[in-house]
Parts: C-alpha cells; sequence; structure tokens
C-alpha cells in the first residue's frame, strides 16, 4: 500500500534548497494510518526478522506466548512517534528515501527518546546512493512556525548543524557502517559512503514537520531563505510541512491501535 502525496499548499526556494506544504484529507490521513505507517511504527520487517529467529526455540504454547508476549506492544504508540513515521513513510515513497534501520531498536527501554538524526538512511536519485538525515517535528502549536521550530533542540538548530557541523554527519555515517557490515544494504551504504568521502557536503537534508493547522507558508519561508544561504552546490535540502486535518494529532496514537486491530480509523 502506498501513502498519498497530498495537496500542494505552497513551493518555496529553488533547488537545492526548496521547501513544499502540502495537506491530508482525513481519508488520506486514516488510510496512512492503517498501513504504511503502521508498519513503520511496529518496526513489522524487524519484528518478522525476531520471530524468525525465535520460532525454533518456542517448542510449547507455553513457548510461543512468551514469544508473542516479547514482540507485542501493548501501549498506543505516542503522537510524535506516529508523525516521525508519517515523515518516514512519505520520504520512503515519494522521495525515493530508504532507512533500514530504525532508531526505536537502539532504545534499551520502550517508550524513550534517543540523540542524533530521527532518519538515518540513504536516498537514491536513480543513478547513485547518497546519505539523507531527517529530523521530524510534530507539532499542534496554533502559531507560525510553532515553538518545535526554536531552541537548542529545534528544527531551525537540527537543521543548521546537519548542514554545517561535519561532526555530527561523521557520527551518522558510523551509525550506520556499524549497522552495514552485514546487511543486505551493504552495497548501498558503500555507494553513499563513497560520495561523502569525496565531499562530505553531498548528502541530503530533510526537514519535516507534521502540523494539524491551516496551512501556511510562514511555517517554512524564513529557513528556507536561511538554509540558501551560503548553500552547497552538492547538498541538497528539502523542508515539508505535512498539514493533517485539525485537531487530528491527538488522535494518532489510538488511531494506528484502531486500525491495526482491524478496526475503523
Amino acid at each position: 500500500m502506498n501513502i498519498s502525496t497530498g495537496t500542494i499548499e505552497y513551493a518555496l526556494g529553488s533547488f537545492p534548497v526548496t521547501g513544499c506544504g502540502f495537506s491530508y484529507s482525513v481519508a488520506e490521513l486514516d488510510s496512512a494510518l492503517s498501513g504504511p505507517v503502521a508498519e513503520v511504527v511496529y518496526d513489522d520487517s524487524g519484528k518478522a526478522d525476531i520471530k524468525a529467529l525465535l520460532a525454533g526455540l518456542a517448542e510449547t504454547n507455553f513457548g510461543k506466548s512468551a514469544v508473542e508476549r516479547i514482540l507485542s506492544n501493548a501501549e498506543p504508540p505516542e503522537d510524535w512517534r506516529v508523525g516521525e513515521a508519517l515523515a518516514e513513510s512519505y520520504l520512503t515513497y515519494h522521495k525515493n528515501c530508504f532507512f533500514p534501520w530504525p532508531d526505536g531498536r537502539d532504545e534499551r527501554k520502550s517508550r524513550s527518546s534517543l540523540p542524533g538524526a530521527d532518519l538515518v538512511g540513504f536516498q537514491y536519485n536513480y543513478t547513485d546512493d547518497f546519505f539523507a538525515f531527517g529530523e521530524v517535528k510534530t507539532s499542534t502549536e496554533k502559531k507560525y512556525p510553532p515553538g518545535a521550530m526554536h531552541g537548542r533542540t529545534g528544527l531551525k538548530q537540527q537543521l543548521e548543524d546537519l548542514k554545517d557541523d561535519v561532526k555530527i554527519k561523521d557520527d551518522l555515517v558510523l551509525y550506520l557502517g556499524h549497522r552495514a557490515t552485514t546487511a543486505s544494504w551493504k552495497s548501498r551504504y558503500q555507494n553513499a559512503a563513497k560520495n561523502y568521502i569525496q565531499s562530505k557536503t553531498n548528502v541530503r537534508i530533510f526537514g519535516f514537520l507534521v502540523r494539524d493547522v491551516e496551512p501556511n507558508q510562514d511555517d517554512l519561508c524564513t529557513r528556507v531563505t536561511k538554509l540558501a544561504k551560503d548553500k552547497h552546490a552538492d547538498m541538497v535540502i528539502e523542508l515539508l510541512a505535512l498539514y493533517l486535518p485539525q485537531n487530528s494529532i491527538g488522535q494518532l496514537g489510538s488511531k494506528v491501535v484502531i486500525g491495526r486491530n482491524g478496526g475503523v480509523v
């Protein structure tokens, strides 16, 4: 199942630094939450690998129940986590991105938040792979831009760091490299690393806002203008703002659960 492209509300900037605001209808949001987004939230592919790994160890009904308990997701996901999954799904289906290692796999306990970029992976431009780093903020605040754009951990600072701080990019390249050594996507990592070694600015950066207010280009306008200053010719930066139906962010977690359980979203 694919995820909708949505309705374009505004477009800003010019290549290689652009901004785009787009909106989802109720039907488009529900379809995404019950399909691709739920698969990301619950890490279906990762859980399938673990289930296969443990299958031979669960020889009794008790053992099988224990495996199901380990793999279960008893609590509804946080709304911000669903926002990240919306962003990941959109970039995967419509920006040719691939994020092979969800940060949830690195959590020592559930419902925690890890430092570093929210999304770390690759973008394929039909000829080669490049590292892709994404930061996602989910906000219900009714002002433009929201407070999530500012502050030490705001989207503004995170995007500036990804653009200008070589050490941060190096750390993300190492992070993914540790997981690439025996992975099926090892060759994609090597291709992206080759491009990065040749030029430390040859990466793709995404800033993604998830909102449930009326669309307004003030969310992204200033950031697009600022990031375009001193831009790097081989660094592509895309800012995206997804506008959901009003007041829907507070229901994202429960809607994923309902859709997951086969109910009406």
